[in-house]
C-alpha cells in the first residue's frame, strides 16, 4: 500500500526559502509541488531564477493559485504578506498552511508555532503552522533544555553569526559581496525581531522568564549560510550534567544532536541539523551552549517540511535526508 502523493503549492516562489523548498519538495517521496506563484516570474522557468535546478525540473512559475487543488500552501512571502494574501482569499476547508514568514508566529489566527522540539504533538494535529524564524530557531535549541529544567536564571547572553542569505534575496548595501567578503557587523543589537517568539517559548517552559533576561547581539558573517549561535548564562551543572539534560530532552529528535565535541559550522551547512555542545565552566558556574544550524534549512525550509511531515504524519525526515558539506 502507498500513501497517495500529497499536492502542495508555493507563494512567493522566487526568493532564497522558496528555492530551497522547491530544491526539498521534488525529492520528497510523498509530495507533488502543483504551482509555485511569482507574480513577477509568471510564465518563467523555475530554473530562471533558481539556476541550481537546472536538469531537476521544468516547473514553470505560476500567476494563478488554485487553493482548491491542493492539500497543503507553503506561504515564501516577505513579512506581512501572509496576513495580505488570506484577506484577499479564503483558505479550502482542509487546507493546511505553512506560513514562513512571522505574520502568524505568535500563533494567531489559530496558528502553531511550528519549532518540532517545542511542539511537536501539537504541529501533528495542525491545519496552521508558523514556522520559526532562523535565528529563533538556532537561540531556542540552545536553551530549552536548560528552560525546561527551570535554570535559566538572571541574564541570558546570546551571539550568533549568520551568512549573508538570511538577509533575503534581495541585495542591499551590506549584502553586496565586495562589502560582506572578509568583513564582519553588529545590526539590531538587544532588539532583534525574533526576541519576541524566542522569549514565549521560553516563557512557556518557565514562566518566571522575561524577555529582558536576553541580552542577543547579533552578527553579519562572511559567508553565505549557517547560523553560529553562542548563549551563556549562569548554571551549577557540571559538564556531565549538562550534557545528559540536554541529551534526554532531544533524545526523540531526529534532526537535533547533541556533540560532545566543539562544534562547527559545516556540521549542519545543507542539511536540516542543529548541532550543539556544551561548556561547562565550575569555577565561573556558567554553561556556554553552542548552537549550529543552517539558517535556510532547519531555519526555514527544511523546518517547513519537518513540519509538513508531522502534519501529514510521515516519517518525520522524509525528503530530508541531506549530506552536510564538510569541506
Amino acid at each position: 500500500y502507498r500513501v497517495p502523493v500529497i499536492k502542495v503549492g508555493i507563494i512567493g516562489g522566487a526568493g532564497y526559502t522558496a528555492g530551497e523548498l522547491i530544491r526539498l519538495l521534488i525529492n520528497h517521496p510523498e509530495a507533488e509541488i502543483s504551482f509555485i506563484h511569482s507574480t513577477s516570474n509568471a510564465g518563467a522557468p523555475v530554473t530562471s531564477v533558481h539556476g541550481g535546478l537546472l536538469g531537476e525540473t521544468d516547473l514553470v512559475f505560476s500567476d494563478t493559485h488554485p487553493l482548491e487543488s491542493i492539500d497543503c500552501l507553503f506561504l515564501c512571502s516577505a513579512h506581512g504578506k501572509s496576513r495580505d494574501f488570506w484577506n484577499e482569499n479564503e483558505r479550502p476547508e482542509g487546507l493546511k498552511v505553512i506560513d514562513l514568514a512571522q505574520d502568524f508566529r505568535d500563533e494567531s489566527c489559530g496558528y502553531v508555532y511550528g519549532l518540532p522540539e517545542l511542539n511537536e504533538a501539537r504541529i501533528r494535529e495542525a491545519s496552521l503552522v508558523a514556522n520559526p524564524g532562523c535565528f529563533a530557531t538556532a537561540i531556542q535549541l540552545a536553551l530549552l533544555p536548560a528552560a525546561a529544567a527551570g535554570i535559566l536564571h538572571g541574564d541570558v547572553n546570546v551571539t550568533a553569526v549568520t551568512g549573508s542569505t538570511g538577509a533575503g534575496v534581495k541585495p542591499g548595501a551590506t549584502t553586496h559581496f565586495s562589502w560582506r567578503n572578509d568583513n564582519m557587523s553588529v545590526y539590531k543589537p538587544f532588539n532583534h525581531q525574533h526576541l519576541a517568539e524566542i522569549s514565549r517559548s521560553i516563557a512557556s517552559l518557565e514562566p518566571e522568564f522575561t524577555s529582558d533576561a536576553i541580552n542577543f547581539v547579533p552578527v553579519r558573517g562572511d559567508f553565505a549560510r549557517g547560523i553560529f549561535c553562542m548563549a551563556h548564562f549562569a548554571c551549577d551543572l557540571n559538564q556531565e550534567e549538562a550534557e545528559k539534560l540536554y541529551a534526554d530532552y532531544y533524545r526523540n529528535q531526529p534532526f537535533t544532536i547533541v556533540s560532545s565535541s566543539p562544534v562547527d559550522l559545516k556540521q549542519a551547512v545543507n542539511t536540516n541539523k542543529a548541532v550543539i555542545s556544551l561548556h561547562a565552566d565550575s569555577k565561573k558556574k556558567r554553561l556556554l551552549v553552542t548552537s549550529v544550524i543552517d539558517n535556510l534549512l532547519k531555519g526555514a525550509s527544511g523546518q517547513a517540511v519537518q513540519n509538513f511531515n508531522l502534519m501529514f504524519g510521515l516519517d518525520p525526515k522524509a525528503g530530508l535526508k541531506l549530506k552536510p558539506s564538510a569541506f
